[in-house]
């Protein structure tokens, strides 16, 4: 199993911000660390400026290059701009190019990095620059090694960008389980959401993941699937409202492969948010994560053969 790395190029943020960089740093450690059978750690490609205006802007691509946003896109971004902010933001898209085309091959693969679901076509959002998801996907349709692609999102907010940049597109399912009253204020259209009250706890999580997933492989007829494993769902998650435990998020883990295992299909796994106030909590939920795929990755090959 390819898992695809980009912690080691630093985006400087100023002194507490609140975005928890350090965990894909950390995150990397613990893998390594863990000698998950049959992992192999590979730094990610940058993606070109060709792959990322297969899906945003121009403006908006020149403005974020050039450094020439305003103060306010700044702020609706959420991070300072640096040249350092563009060059990683490049390498997080192309670590997510980079897992789609391995598990296109080998059946699963993952990037310690991406889930850049709120960043829009012509802006970014919600620390998200490029949507590192939609980009892959249209690459993977460009290059003429997929049709149809379902995107698993269980992250705790709802992929707005995503939802967005894939309205009406019948080729790409867009599924979300979320907060209802979370971030983003103002939801789009997936084509299917399930919205979850604040507190809700992994019993009610668990069901909506299961029937949504379900129903997104068995209508989407998809040749790849992208799971986007949030760790924000997690109880004690800052920016997270909902009440998972790391038992429930790592059923959740469980699940999603398992159901994608049982139906052939291949799956791209990407990391999404994660804000819990010990940043250790973080990291310990994507490792359970990466090692539950290292588990399935033999069993991966066989499922995509059939």
């Amino acid at each position: 199993m390819k898992i695809f790395y980009s912690d080691h190029l630093h985006v400087p943020l100023p002194e507490g911000h609140r975005f928890p960089m350090p965990k894909y740093h950390l995150l990397h450690q613990r893998v390594v660390e863990a000698r998950l059978p049959g992992v192999e750690l590979l730094p990610s490609d940058p993606a070109t400026d060709e792959q990322l205006l297969l899906v945003h802007e121009p403006e908006y691509l020149r403005k974020v290059t050039e450094g020439r946003l305003s103060e306010k896109e700044e702020r609706r971004v959420g991070f300072p701009w640096t040249p350092e902010l563009v060059i990683r933001s490049r390498f997080s898209v192309g670590g997510t190019i980079n897992a789609c085309r391995a598990a296109l091959v080998e059946g699963i693969a993952a990037n310690l990095a991406g889930g850049t679901h709120h960043a829009y076509a012509d802006h970014g959002e919600g620390y998200c620059v490029f949507n590192d998801v939609a980009v892959a996907v249209r690459v993977m349709q460009s290059e003429g090694r997929l049709q149809r692609v379902v995107i698993l999102d269980l992250d705790v907010h709802q992929g707005n960008g995503t939802a967005s940049i894939f309205r009406q597109d019948p080729t790409v399912f867009t599924f979300s389980v979320h907060g209802a009253k979370n971030f983003p204020f103002h939801k789009e259209q997936s084509d299917l959401d399930i919205a979850l009250p604040d507190e809700s706890g992994d019993e009610e999580f668990l069901a909506a993941a299961r029937w949504g997933v379900e129903y997104a492989l068995r209508e989407s007829r998809a040749d790849l699937a992208i799971y986007i494993a949030g760790a924000d769902p997690y109880e004690e998650d800052r920016l997270g409202r909902l009440k998972i435990s790391k038992a429930g998020l790592m059923e959740r883990d469980r699940l999603v492969l398992e159901l994608c295992c049982q139906a052939g299909l291949p799956v791209a796994i990407v990391m999404g948010g994660g804000y819990a106030r010990r940043i250790e909590d973080v990291v310990e939920i994507h490792l359970t994560t990466f090692r539950l795929a290292a588990q399935y990755a033999g069993r991966a090959v066989s499922c995509i053969a059939r």
